[in-house]
């Protein structure tokens, strides 16, 4: 018998759950036992990693990866890995992003197996873990970007999705370096309130507020297949998306997006995205900071979280080849409530991710 997951004590219940069979069998679904799980199912000659189950393990027990998943020292091997961005350098108003991913890992442990709502079983789809977090340099942004693009380049170059925990939103320009150097232009899913395309700020071209200006200029982003929802809020001058429109990018308003389901709009969105490369880039300030206030630059009348789940559901049946959740600040958050949004956030991403099994 082979533990799946090695760095738990488990009970001998648990233990026996969450082993390899003697030989390959389908268990039976039930609650009793946890027997849905099917360990010895193979994707690409490995093991799929299974989280152990609430029912037998304590949520609180055990070091918190993102959704109490194995922790591995890269990427290889796997299909899809959660991974840290632990910076806030690059925030304009509120700090705390660097606290976000350890956060989110904590409030993960709310995460089950499956997604009761779309039957999407990812761990008997994919290999995942959580490969911990970039080793970023908090006092020099410009180098924090450098080690970032080098980090994702070793990811990508193992063939795995990479699904990121911000930090603040500056870590979406080296991503995306690495993302393009790979794939060629890539469409993008961009959920914010904010636009991220100034030019300068306080004299700096890298910073929170900046990241798609710096990919657009470098040819990072096919700009017919970029789409920006949720953005909102007072702005330098009239027009705030003016530059963005320019570009080719769809901008969709706030306003567009008040008491209505969004799931027209996803329609719309897979239709543009086609079956190219896409990154999903998700700020959770998107959301309405009623939802969502551990955030930096929090802004009124935001996305509910239903329907950031819509956007996020909407994104099925794309070319995902990366994903992140920025900009969840925990000094902000006392309830814990914006960090255990943004862990349920991610696990929506990783259900819509190419090969997802659904039941």
């Amino acid at each position: 018998m082979f533990p799946v997951w090695r760095n738990l004590n488990l009970t001998r219940a648990a233990a026996v759950c969450f082993s390899l069979p003697p030989r390959p069998a389908l268990a039976p679904c039930s609650s009793r036992t946890g027997g849905c799980l099917n360990p010895d199912r193979r994707s690409s000659g490995n093991r799929y990693n299974v989280p152990p189950s609430a029912e037998f393990v304590a949520r609180v027990s055990g070091i918190p990866t993102m959704a109490k998943l194995p922790y591995r020292e890269t990427a290889d091997g796997l299909d899809a890995a959660f991974i840290g961005v632990p910076i806030d350098t690059g925030t304009s108003n509120r700090p705390g992003a660097r606290f976000g991913p350890r956060q989110i890992r904590v409030e993960s442990a709310m995460l089950r197996a499956y997604n009761s709502s779309t039957r999407a079983a990812p761990y008997e789809s994919l290999v995942v873990a959580d490969i911990g977090d970039v080793n970023v340099n908090v006092y020099d942004l410009k180098d924090t970007c450098k080690r970032i693009r080098e980090a994702y380049r070793k990811i990508l170059a193992t063939g795995c999705i990479p699904l990121t925990m911000g930090g603040d939103h500056t870590i979406a320009y080296p991503i995306l370096q690495a993302v393009a150097e790979k794939h060629g232009p890539v469409g993008l899913v961009h959920v914010d309130a904010h636009a991220d395309t100034s030019d300068v700020v306080l004299g700096e071209k890298i910073g929170h507020g900046t990241p798609f200006r710096r990919c657009v200029e470098e040819g990072l982003l096919d700009c017919q297949r970029v789409v920006q929802i949720g953005l909102r809020g007072s702005g330098y001058s009239a027009d705030s998306y003016e530059w963005s429109r320019e570009q080719g990018f769809r901008v969709v308003q706030v306003e567009e997006c008040w008491f209505k389901s969004l799931a027209p709009l996803m329609s719309e969105v897979r239709a543009q995205m086609g079956s190219g490369p896409v990154y999903l880039s998700f700020d959770i300030d998107a959301l309405d900071p009623g939802f969502a206030p551990g955030t930096g630059t929090p802004e009124i009348a935001g996305l509910t979280p239903i329907q950031g789940v819509e956007i996020i559901r909407g994104c099925r049946g794309l070319n995902l080849v990366g994903c992140d959740l920025v900009e969840v600040s925990p000094p902000y958050d006392p309830t814990g409530n914006t960090a255990l949004t943004g862990a349920n956030l991610l696990f929506e991403m990783l259900c819509v991710l190419p090969k997802m099994k659904y039941y």
